[in-house]
Formats: C-alpha cells, sequence, structure tokens
C-alpha cells in the first residue's frame, strides 16, 4: 500500500482539495475521530472514476463519507482514503412531480425546495441530517414511511464497471437498509413527488420538526440513533428503562431526551462511545435477552 503515492497521484489530476492525514472529527455530526490517510474531494465522474482506480492500483483501502451524521470513526484514524462527492453530485433539478439529485444534495435542501414548489412526499425527512447518497444508503425515515418509498431510480458508479441505473422495485428497501453501498457508489436519484397544498405541507413539516426537537438532542454533537429498533419494539425504551438515560463515560453521555443516542458532552473518544455502547448492549441483553444491533457506521480500527 502506498498511500503518499496515490496522495501525490491524486493531488495532479483532482480538481478538489487532496489531504494527507485530515482530521475526521472535523468532518463528521459526533465531531470525534482520529486522521484519514487521505481525503479527497472528486467533483465529477471522471474525477470519481480515475480516484477509485488509483486507490484500487496502490492498495489503498477507501470510503465514501457524505455528512458523517451516522459515522464513528475511530481515534487512531482510518488507514485508507475518504472519498468526498463535490460540485457535479450537489446539484438537483425539478421537472413537475420528478426530482433528479446528486448525492451529496444535503437531504434538508430537498425538503425545503420540495416545500417552496408545494410538492409533497418528503415532509418525514424534516430535521434528518445528512445527504441524499446516506439517506439512500440508509434508506433514512421512520418505520411509517422512508426514502425508498420515494425512488423511481438510483445511479452508481461501479468500480471497473462504470455508470449503473437500477430501478426503485429492484432495490432491497428495508428498515435502515437498502443495499446499495454494496453495489457501488451512490451518485444520483430520482424521486417521484406529488403536488400539495403548501399551507398542508409546512404543518406536517412544522410538526415533525418540532417532535423531533422535543425528543432528540438536536443541539448536542451525535450521530443519530445509534441502535436499530428491535422487531416490534423500541431501542429507546429497553434503553430507558434499564435506568441508562443520563449513563456517561468519558465525554460519551446517553442522552436524556432519547435514550437511543449517545451523545458527545465535549471531549468525548470513540473508545467513549464504544465502550458506552457495549454498557447498554449488556444491559438490555440480560434483561431482554435481546441483542441490539448498532445503526452507527464504525471507521478505522
Amino acid at each position: 500500500m502506498s498511500v503518499v503515492r496515490a496522495h501525490e497521484r491524486l493531488s495532479r489530476r483532482l480538481d478538489g482539495p487532496v489531504r494527507l492525514s485530515e482530521s475526521m472529527a472535523r468532518h463528521t455530526t459526533y465531531r470525534i475521530g482520529g486522521p484519514a490517510a487521505i481525503y479527497a474531494v472528486c467533483d465529477t465522474v471522471s474525477d470519481l472514476a480515475y480516484a477509485l482506480e488509483v486507490l484500487a492500483e496502490e492498495e489503498v483501502p477507501w470510503t465514501v463519507l457524505g455528512k458523517g451524521s451516522n459515522v464513528l470513526v475511530a481515534d487512531q484514524g482510518y488507514e485508507g482514503a475518504v472519498i468526498v462527492l463535490g460540485k457535479e453530485f450537489k446539484r438537483h433539478r425539478t421537472e413537475g412531480g420528478q426530482v433528479r439529485s446528486g448525492a451529496g444534495v444535503t437531504l434538508a435542501a430537498l425538503v425545503q425546495d420540495a416545500y417552496s414548489r408545494g410538492l409533497s412526499g418528503l415532509e418525514f425527512a424534516v430535521g434528518i441530517p445528512g445527504t441524499v447518497g446516506g439517506a439512500l444508503a440508509m434508506n433514512a425515515g421512520s418505520r411509517e414511511q422512508w426514502i425508498g418509498d420515494r425512488v423511481e431510480s438510483v445511479t452508481l458508479y461501479v468500480p471497473g464497471s462504470g455508470l449503473a441505473v437500477v430501478r426503485g422495485p429492484e432495490i432491497a428497501w428495508g428498515y435502515r437498509t437498502s443495499g446499495l453501498p454494496d453495489r457501488g457508489v451512490i451518485i444520483e436519484c430520482s424521486l417521484a413527488l406529488e403536488e400539495g397544498e403548501r399551507e398542508r405541507i409546512r404543518r406536517t413539516m412544522d410538526a415533525r420538526f418540532l417532535s423531533r426537537k422535543a425528543s432528540q438532542p438536536i443541539g448536542m454533537p451525535n450521530a443519530g440513533s445509534v441502535f436499530v429498533n428491535p422487531d416490534g419494539d423500541s431501542a429507546g425504551r429497553l434503553i430507558e428503562s434499564c435506568g441508562l438515560k443520563g449513563e456517561r463515560v468519558g465525554g460519551a453521555q446517553v442522552s436524556e431526551l432519547h435514550a437511543n443516542f449517545i451523545i458527545n458532552t465535549g471531549g468525548a473518544t470513540a473508545a467513549d462511545v464504544i465502550e458506552l455502547i457495549e454498557l447498554v448492549r449488556k444491559a438490555v441483553s440480560e434483561r431482554y435477552g435481546i441483542g441490539l444491533e448498532t445503526e452507527l457506521r464504525f471507521l478505522g480500527a
């Protein structure tokens, strides 16, 4: 593996920034994480194709990162390349009720634009952080509604092969999963919305946002829900019933607003978060015999 050689080659070719030893605490909503060996912004599909080719040739592992809203990066960092989708992937256009969006567009921007055009179908996504690509990867939403319900197609870049279009019904949508990351890099999607009454859309959005604000620690660094809800139950309820609201390890704390959130109260390390996750898992397993699975994506050692 040659990180230095990969960095040199990418720096010569890519228009976006390419950096060595980039602190990932700057790029995750947890504000936690050591350095990535390489941090590279790809502004075009050709940049992405070239970057992945170089990284394969130099035997450098890689991952794609959006806004880092469901990621925990190890304190030691990530001995690979973090790819961020830049300019070309941050555009979207709307024709009638069809929205074509790059994977780098923030979900919040898409929700607001749909509202401004009187289009309904994304109200459920109010307050969900991250990019469209990240939302597609994990089928963001609630138990009742998720982004997969609105997808007509997704365009992927498949390393060594090229672009591939997958129709919405061909995607294995599930609770907090889509299977898309295993098929390629998500670069674009087409969503189907419908015309709605703008005032009704606004009321729905306001109600959902106020509900999130009242029940989730929006103002504190966190990575969203830590655990997947088990069938027929709520991870938050299980954790709270074990008396773990407010439980701390170092700078990491189980939120007192919602027990399925672990917040960074200031100076938390990835090790703190992981230790607290294991403490919660053990308590729930011992009391209920349920093994909680994490929603978080772990990056690094």
